[in-house]
């Protein structure tokens, strides 16, 4: 019983901190480069013939100089009709390029090796990654290149799902909530994260980090460069703005979520220790509070859920503000029991001593 009342108050002490930053630390962009630089866009792609024309058409309408864009597509291995899709979309498009990626190098695997295998053909002196499965915005390349201010190596988008269906808005909920968290930290100038979907990397940050071939293998391989990199003493910028808002297809299961889920659980491990005490401590919180709620009354059970969804949809209703998106009330309610049974799930999961499948890979 102390057990839970310490970690109750501990919990709404965070969160209400959390909530406080938000509101009145909100960092302004200015999304406007000083320049437009040439730059090079890496996609890995493996089986992803129902995304990857969604994703090159998105890079067909960004708004910046043709001319000033690389764009190189990295074939891993497809056995579905990726590679000719791809094809035939660059034929007369010369700022594409498709490799076929055969071999590895160094201590790259899977979607590391085909990046660290891009980068070696790259040109230009910036970076900028995502995935097969991602739509970028128009003013994508614009608004990530507003943060590369002197001294920086990595700057970070938002990424969130798409999709009609009510799994569907849960999972983007979820991607904008936790993203959310990760942007108050990172306005405090405390280095988080970053996504391998939405990422831009200087050249020299990339290099002075070993490239992909010189890191250990990790499955989170974009935590394990963003760490590098800043060993290296670079800095990091964090974008939480429409902009640099990057479309993800859905998670088609629950059972694929998890997998997604389980993966990243393998990344928070990389996570300074103060961001990985937060995730930790909001996934725990019902595991850890039932017992506590089977012995108290329902009156104080009943405040403490109404307590915590009230906070959590208020932190979430200022996220989706600053994205100029919007969900119906009872959006919030359905979201808090999604929570509830969904971290409950993946901690049973996580400890399951399985692979992770992941582009039908085994690690």
């Amino acid at each position: 019983m102390m057990v839970s009342v310490a970690y109750f108050i501990l919990y709404f002490l965070l969160f209400l901190g959390l909530l406080t930053l938000l509101l009145f630390n909100r960092k302004r962009y200015t999304l406007t480069p000083a320049d437009l630089p040439r730059v090079s866009i890496l996609i890995a792609a493996r089986n992803e013939e129902q995304h990857i024309l969604n994703c090159l058409r998105a890079i067909g309408q960004l708004d910046y100089p043709p001319h000033n864009l690389e764009i190189l597509i990295g074939d891993d291995g497809s056995t579905d009709n990726t590679r000719a899709l791809v094809e035939e979309f660059i034929k007369d498009k010369p700022q594409y390029t498709c490799i076929t990626i055969t071999g590895t190098i160094g201590q790259a695997r899977g979607k590391a090796n085909v990046l660290a295998q891009l980068a070696q053909r790259a040109t230009a002196d910036i970076f900028l990654y995502t995935d097969a499965d991602i739509v970028v915005p128009a003013t994508w390349v614009k608004a990530m290149l507003s943060e590369l201010k002197e001294g920086i190596g990595v700057v970070t988008g938002i990424t969130t799902a798409t999709g009609s269906s009510l799994f569907d808005r849960l999972q983007s909920m979820d991607w904008l909530y936790s993203l959310g968290l990760m942007q108050v930290v990172s306005d405090l100038n405390l280095p988080v994260t970053t996504m391998g979907n939405n990422m831009l990397v200087t050249r020299k940050a990339y290099e002075a980090a070993g490239g992909y071939e010189n890191i250990k293998f990790s499955i989170t391989e974009d935590i394990a460069l963003f760490n590098q990199v800043l060993r290296r003493g670079f800095g990091f910028r964090n974008i939480y703005d429409r902009n640099v808002l990057a479309l993800s297809a859905p998670a088609a299961s629950f059972g694929e979520l998890l997998q997604q889920r389980k993966r990243w659980m393998r990344g928070s491990t990389h996570l300074p220790a103060y961001m990985f005490a937060i995730f930790v401590l909001h996934s725990a919180y019902y595991p850890v509070l039932l017992p506590f709620f089977f012995q108290a009354s329902v009156g104080i059970a009943g405040a403490i859920f109404v307590a915590k969804l009230l906070l959590q949809s208020l932190f979430l209703h200022i996220c989706l503000r600053r994205l100029r998106l919007r969900a119906a009330w009872w959006y919030y309610l359905l979201f808090e029991l999604y929570l509830v049974f969904s971290s409950i799930l993946l901690i049973l999961y996580f400890f399951i001593p399985t692979k992770i499948n992941w582009k039908g890979r085994k690690y």
